[in-house]
This record gives structure tokens, sequence and C-alpha cells, in this order.
């Protein structure tokens, strides 16, 4: 142990202009103050024997970089130190010292000295730079007081440390002292030190006590939050154990006991599937070790609800008595023979195989038709639960596979929530407007029903939420369509369709006189002798004032009827009403459509009768083609699409080509213009099935014949002037026998088309002529 004074009077001493450098890397030392210093490099030892030998006095700079180094360089350093003295050293071991070192003053390195193993530098010796003012006590009495409050949250530093600043007078000193004491980093207490003026570095010492008063104050008060929340755990901690303990002397236990126990009764009652229980019973260990409180608890419980509330086994028993179900499904919808033979053969096939599947039907047809109500009528008539989604508008997947129990709120999809309204596995499950599903960004529904509809893989439907097979084999899905072009080709091919034409002017007035009226009549609670109505009247509203292949409006003009007579007898203008075809302008206005009937029928060269497919039915397609002065110009208007376009070049092409068959003169073309325009030109068409129109009406134009009055054609036409076949063709026939067409000329290959389906009145009403080519069309309709 070394330990001789040194001499005291530092501010006498003349300190030197060369010094021998011992690097810092973890600890600034200020003027006036003394640090502890451990040291273990050889070369640093040597530096502090040499130094002992003499003055004891050294330079300390600290060092760039934190990491500790066997040899430091001049750019490893700040250029700004402190002259230090030696005030004791003691040496533990061989490459070991301790000392005890006071900073005497700041100085500048010049340059450094070669020729030791150490470092050694020629230096500046700096001084402060002192002003007396106001400013400065200010800032020294600003400072005191925020030191005081840095004391008071600091349970580590001693009040006494709190008198000794206050004690000192010397402004420059005052600053280091609380510098040295407060928790900066070496760069920010490195800047202190480098700052001669002491204006700027009690205002710098004033940010830095600052920003540790910040961080004192947020700390205490997450302490003091901490705390509370840990007191407040304990607390109910501690009250619940007393809850516990007075509950197990009463004899009662807690509601969590009582919710698991009714869980696992009800997972016994319900049999449930192997994996179903596998995952039930992890279910119920989690449960247990949770919370109640906790959020986890909550999802856990709502898991296990609908785990328990599904029905696995239950099912309800089939009726297999044919001939009531037919009864009833005649009882309930007039016609629709297809789709009654098609349930009275699964009824037929269930009695001889009751394990049998589940047949996945699609009913298409236009609006109006029965396809919805139809299938609550299956179900009814089979004694099955029914339940119906519509998946008009739906775009995420999840609606039908349900959401992973991972986000809050989750739920399973809709056919896992159908199955639980419904409460049996064997439900008759409708997907209405299965043609109107959408997709985005969440995912495409459709994909997700192939699984829902394909008897191969449906007996194990995987629901995102319940992550455990459900058979859904024994479920009847029908669904129900407008059209068929918007369904994806996999979703369409996994159902068997159904196609449910339009009503007939005769079905309409009988399905008015057995249904609508009656339901009309009871929904305005009238009877049968307050209000009645002629077939007459029925025939008028339906040609006058709807233009449908359903019964949608119809119903709803007959509801109007049945408000305008209610007001009637309430006010007691009748008590019976009649309803003739000349009281039906009094409760419905004006026709609304012209009669098929009744409008023009082709009556000069160029006009002819074509046959359109519509999402409503069929209509009747009138085609008007004029000639003019001109010179190989063909117009067409009337919004006619692409495909329509072609079909009339692909027309004119033809007669072009065959004049001299046709008996025009081969040179026609040369000095006229031709303009096609098809009617109710606000309505956009499109399609080849007008192809023959269009021929034909072209034929007349430039023969200056007529075509046969009450004639309507359909058909694709090719250049070499084939007829091919078209779609839509039921529709068609049904809109052109309630227009009162007697003669229609179609593609021979569909003739097969009229023979299912079609109501033998329409046949025996309408002359068909089914033909290949395209003279035979212009022999028909024009003579030739």
């Amino acid at each position: 142990m070394t330990d001789k004074q040194p001499a005291l009077d530092f501010e006498s001493r003349q300190l030197p202009e060369t010094l021998s450098i011992l690097p810092l890397f973890d600890a600034t030392l200020f003027p006036k103050m003394v640090v502890p210093v451990v040291i273990m490099q050889r070369e640093s030892i040597q530096l502090v024997d040499e130094a002992m030998s003499k003055d004891r006095t050294i330079g300390l700079i600290l060092s760039r970089n934190s990491e500790i180094k066997t040899k430091y360089t001049p750019d490893d350093l700040y250029k700004f130190g402190t002259t230090a003295l030696i005030l004791k050293m003691a040496k533990s071991e061989e490459n070991k010292a301790q000392l005890l070192i006071q900073g005497l003053g700041r100085f500048k390195v010049k340059d450094f000295i070669k020729g030791k193993p150490y470092l050694q530098a020629r230096v500046e010796n700096l001084r402060d730079i002192e002003t007396k003012s106001k400013e400065i006590d200010a800032l020294m009495v600003n400072l005191i007081g925020l030191f005081t409050k840095v004391v008071e949250f600091s349970p580590g530093l001693s009040p006494d440390i709190l008198s000794m600043v206050k004690s000192i007078q010397v402004a420059g000193i005052f600053a280091d002292m609380i510098t040295s004491i407060i928790n900066s980093t070496l760069e920010e207490k490195q800047k202190v030190l480098e700052t001669l003026d002491i204006k700027k570095r009690l205002q710098e010492v004033t940010r830095l006590v600052n920003y540790q008063l910040e961080i004192l104050k947020l700390g205490n008060k997450i302490q003091s939050q901490v705390k509370g929340d840990m007191d407040k755990k304990q607390r109910e901690y501690y009250l619940r154990r007393q809850m516990e303990a007075i509950k197990e002397e009463l004899g009662e236990k807690d509601e969590t006991s009582i919710e698991i126990e009714e869980y696992k009764a009800k997972i016994k009652e319900k049999n449930l599937p192997k994996e179903a229980l596998k995952e039930a019973e992890r279910e119920i260990g989690r449960l247990s070790r949770m919370h109640p409180s906790s959020s986890e608890y909550t999802v856990a419980s709502t898991y296990l609800d609908w785990l328990t509330s599904l029905p696995w086994n239950e099912s309800t028993k089939d009726k297999l008595d044919i001939k009531k179900v037919r009864k009833i499904l005649d009882n309930d919808h007039y016609g629709l023979k297809k789709p009654k033979k098609r349930i009275i053969e699964f009824l037929a096939v269930r009695k001889l195989k009751p394990e049998s599947k589940g047949p996945i039907l699609c009913l298409a047809g236009p609006p109006g038709t029965g396809k919805t109500s139809l299938g609550r009528s299956i179900a009814s008539a089979l004694g099955r639960k029914f339940h119906r989604i519509s998946l008009g508008g739906v775009r995420d997947e999840a609606e039908i596979r349900g959401h992973r129990r991972t986000y809050v709120g989750a739920l399973p999809g809709r056919i896992i929530q159908g199955i639980r309204r419904a409460g049996s596995n064997n439900p008759v499950f409708m997907l209405d407007e299965i043609d109107k599903v959408g997709s985005d960004f969440r995912g495409d529904p459709s994909s997700a029903l192939l699984e829902v509809l394909d008897p191969e893989q449906n007996f194990s439907f995987s629901d995102h939420y319940l992550d455990v097979p459900f058979d859904l084999s024994k479920v009847m899905f029908i669904t129900t369509a407008n059209i068929l072009d918007t369904i994806p080709p996999a979703l369409l091919d996994r159902m068997e369709v159904l196609h449910l034409l339009g009503y007939t002017l005769d079905e309409k007035i009988k399905i008015a006189n057995r249904f609508l009226i009656p339901r009309q009549r009871d929904a305005h609670g009238l009877n049968s002798s307050q209000i009645s109505f002629t077939n007459a009247s029925i025939k008028n509203i339906i040609t006058g004032y709807t233009r449908e292949a359903g019964l949608r409006n119809l119903e709803r003009e007959i509801a109007t009827i049945c408000r305008g007579v209610a007001t009637q007898i309430v006010a007691e203008e009748a008590k019976s009403v009649k309803i003739n075809i000349k009281d039906i302008y009094k409760f419905l206005g004006p026709v609304h459509f012209a009669s098929e009937a009744n409008r023009a029928r082709p009556s000069k060269p160029g006009i002819a009768m074509g046959l359109a497919w519509t999402m409503n039915g069929g209509e009747l397609l009138f085609i008007e083609a004029t000639s003019m002065k001109g010179k190989k110009g063909l117009t067409l208007t009337g919004q006619l699409g692409d495909v329509m376009k072609e079909s009339a070049a692909a027309a004119l092409s033809f007669i072009r080509a065959n004049a001299s068959k046709i008996g025009i003169s081969e040179n026609f073309f040369d000095k006229i213009d031709i303009h096609i325009h098809i009617p109710a030109g606000g309505i956009p068409k499109d399609g080849p099935s007008a192809g023959v129109t269009l021929l034909t009406a072209l034929v007349s134009l430039l023969t200056n014949k007529t075509i046969k009055k009450d004639l309507a054609m359909t058909g694709e036409i090719t250049l070499r002037g084939r007829v091919l076949p078209v779609g839509g063709v039921k529709e068609k026939v049904l809109a052109a026998h309630h227009a009162g067409i007697k003669t229609i000329i179609m593609p021979k290959w569909n003739k097969k088309d009229l023979e299912e389906d079609m109501p033998e009145k329409v046949k025996e009403e309408i002359q068909f002529y089914f033909v290949d080519e395209m003279m035979e069309v212009l022999k028909i309709a024009l003579g030739k």
C-alpha cells in the first residue's frame, strides 16, 4: 500500500503541460471530484508506478468506445480530459492496482508524444470562463430546486449529498458536482466537461437534471401503479380463498365447478363422435385451469356451448307414405311436375335404402316461380325441419366455413349455425340465390360450398370454428338460382339441376284462384263473401298489369285490389265487391303493358317477330329493317351486343351470296344502305338466337313480301345457311303462347326441349316448324 500525502495546495499548484494519459471507459472525472479507479493493463500499471515516483499527476481521458482494450490509440480518445492527482494506490495482485484519484483541472490535448509503452501528451491547461451575474445565480437556484426533487425521488441518494451540493458556492464546481452525481450518459458528461463557459455549463446541466427528473417521476408513477395492481390482486386472491373455504365448510360448490360438471353431463348425454369428444375433453381441461374472469375462459365456454348444442345424432323421422307426400306437394303448389317427381323418387329410394344420402338439388328458373316456397313445402311433406339462408351478396368465405377461434367474437359459419337452429342433422337446407354469390379479397364462398354440396366430402365437413368434422350427408340441400351462367362449373357439377318454367296464362289463373286470392283475402281481413274475382278480371290483370314468368307482381296487384275493397267496406261504401274487368281500372289505374296479343304484327315488308330469353322468362322480339339510297352501308340500332351485330352481318352476307336463289338482284347492295332496328332501345340485347329473325326480316324487305301474321321464330344461323340450336326454348314458347302466337319456327335440334315439361295446351294451340336450313325458314315465312 502506497499512501504518501501529496501537496495540499492544489489551487496554487502549477499543473504540468506534459501528462501520461490513462484512458477511462466507464467514468468521467471532473475537477475537484474524487473517484476510485481499478487498472489491470501492464502499461497502465507502469504509468502509475512512474507517476507515483514523481509528482503523482496523470491525465484521464474518456474512451470514445465503451469496450475495454489492451492498447488505446489517440483516435480512441476524446480531446478533452482531466488532470488528476493519485491520492492512494494499492496493488492486490501483480497486474492489478486500485487507485483513488482526485481531479485537478481540465485540459485539451495538443498532440501525443511517442516513446513510452503508454500514451503521453502535450496539453493545454484550461480554466473556467467565470462571470458574475444574476442569471448565473438564478440558474444555480433553479438547479438546486431540481436537484432537490431528484434526491427525493432517488432512494439511493443520501440527503447529505444535497447538503454538500448546497454548500458549494463556486458555479463551475457546483455544476460539475451535480453532473457527476446524476444518472446521465458518459457522452453527456463529457459534453459538460468540455464546456468552459459557466453559463452554458449550468444550462446544459439544468437540461440533464430536468430529463433525469422526468424519468424518475415516470418510474415512480409506474411503480405506484404496479404496486396498486399487485395489492388489488393479492386482496382478490385472499378474498377468493376465504370464499372457497366458506363454501367448503357449507358443503357448497363454486360456480366454475358447477359449470364444468354441466358441460361434462352434456357431453356424455350427446354421445359425441370420437374427434369431437376428444376436443371437448381438451377444452374442459383448459377451462378448469382458467379463472372465470379471464377472456380465454369465455372463449372456451362459448366453444363448448356450440359443441354441446349441435344435433350430432338427433334426426327427424321421414314420412315415407308416398301418397300423402304427393298430396301435400300438390296442395301447396300447382304444376311443377318435375321437382315433385324427383322428391317422390328420393322417398322411394329412402324407403328401400334408409341410409341413402340426401340429394343436392338446384331449382333454376325465373323469379316468382315458387322455388323458395317449394323448398319449404318439401320439408313439410317429408316431415323434416326447414332452414333457409340467402347467399345473395355473400363475399366472405368465413360466412360458410366460420372464423377461426383466434379471432375475437369468432362464430361458426352459416351452415353449422343453420344446423343448430334446425335442431336435427337431417333438415331440408335451402341455399337461396346461389347464382349471386360473390368473391373478393376475403375469399371465395363458392369454393367453400364445393365441400358442402359434394356427397363424397360433406360427411366430414370441417368448420373453421369447430375444427372437428360434422356429418352433412343426411341433409337435403336445395339451392335456387335464376340463371346458371354465373355459377362456377365445379359447383354446378355437384348439383342436380331442375328447371322451373314460367306459368302459362291458364296456369296463372288457376294458381290465383287456388292460392293467391285466398292468401290475400286472409292477409287483409276479408272473406269470400266480401270480395271475389271473375276469371276474366284475373286474365286482364295478368295481361295488362304484369309481364313476368312468375307470380309475384300478380299477387302484388291482387293485394292492391284487396286493400281498395277493404277501404270501401270499412267506409260502408259497399258490403261485398265482385271484381270484373271494368272494376280493375278503378283500383289499379291505367293498363301498364300493352297486351302482346294486340301488339302490331308484321304488316309490312321488313318486319319480323323473334323470341328472346331474359332472366324474367321469355319475350317477343320485333325486328325492323328498312333501306334507303346509299352504297353498301349497314346500320344497326337498338343497343345491340357484339354477337347480335355479327348475326346481322352474317345474315346480310348469306343473302348476298344466295341472291339469285332468293330471287333478288345480285348487285342489290351497290346502291342502297340498310338499317336494322330492334325496338325497346333502352334495353341491351345480345345473343345469336335472333339470327334467323334478322335474315328473314332482311329477305322480307328486299323481296317486298310480308311475313305471315302470328308467326315467330328463333335460331342461330351460319354463313352457309344452317340453322343451329339455341337455349331458353321453353321460356320463349311460353311467352309466344301468352302473346297469342299461332306458329313458331325453331331449330330441329330443339324439338327435344318441347317433349318434356311443356304444357299440352301450348303444344295443341301452336303449330311448330322444325328446320335445319335457312331456305326452309324463308319458304314457311314468306311462301317462297
